[in-house]
């Protein structure tokens, strides 16, 4: 039996929407879409990840493959059926490998602020990672959440959203969190994200500073047929900084 934490607003929805976050954060970040998607009669699902969140996590490794694994065994003890999969970040790594891995139970994929190879495309890219993994290796969980609060909500009015961010952070399991930072770093999908069969919409906001728009580029370039929304003043978060824009441009695709 699953042990994973999920939020399930609507379980008289229709079509399940299985909605995945990015790291250090919980199914609670989804809570702006969680609205649009009930009344346009959706099932949004919002696991947290194992070792985030309420998610425990088992064992010694951390791995998008097993992730992904445990996430699509849970919805099987739900019934949950086939669904549209949504995943931001880390969370659309997730997406990615469920996509390759669980086909037949994958409708349409929706790939935000997210990457096939994260390989940044600038020097302050890779100053800000490696500012993260020192912080993190040197001073603590609570250094590397500082860290990247500030560059995912950058801005003055964005303090109760860097607040709640380095919150979700330090209620993730460090070991977790370490394991899920190096498997992200060695992940790789450019070798057969074309092998990809359900319909694919990459959204990006034209300020992300973590994954940087022509990163987000790349990914599309992969996949044959890929729509590519580029939402103008999204930040990393840009399904939080630009609800409206990002909900109306995701209910249109779904609704296909």
């Amino acid at each position: 039996m699953s042990h994973l934490h999920f939020l399930d607003p609507n379980p008289d929805g229709m079509v399940p929407v299985l909605l995945l976050h990015g790291m250090g954060a919980s199914g609670e970040s989804w809570s702006l879409q969680f609205p649009a998607l009930i009344e346009s009669g959706f099932r949004p699902l919002a696991p947290d990840v194992p070792g985030f969140g309420q998610s425990p996590i088992y064992g010694k490794t951390w791995t998008v493959g097993e992730a992904a694994a445990e996430i699509m065994h849970a919805l099987q003890e739900m019934n949950s059926g086939s669904l549209h999969v949504v995943g931001l970040s880390m969370g659309g790594v997730i997406a990615q490998q469920i996509a390759q891995d669980f086909p037949l139970q994958t409708r349409k994929l929706v790939l935000v602020s997210t990457f096939a190879r994260l390989q940044p495309d600038s020097i302050s890219g890779w100053f800000y990672f490696l500012r993260r993994a020192m912080a993190l290796a040197m001073r603590g969980m609570q250094a590397q959440a500082a860290v990247v609060a500030r560059r995912v909500f950058p801005h003055p009015e964005q303090e109760l959203l860097r607040e709640m961010l380095e919150e979700n952070i330090l209620r993730s399991d460090p070991h977790a969190y370490r394991r899920a930072m190096l498997a992200l770093g060695r992940f790789d999908s450019s070798k057969w994200l074309g092998q990809l069969k359900q319909p694919v919409m990459v959204v990006t906001g034209n300020r992300d500073t973590t994954v940087s728009p022509k990163l987000q580029q790349k990914l599309v370039e992969k996949i044959p047929g890929a729509r590519h929304i580029i939402i103008e003043g999204g930040g990393h978060a840009v399904p939080v900084d630009q609800a409206d824009q990002f909900n109306q441009v995701l209910l249109e695709f779904l609704h296909e």
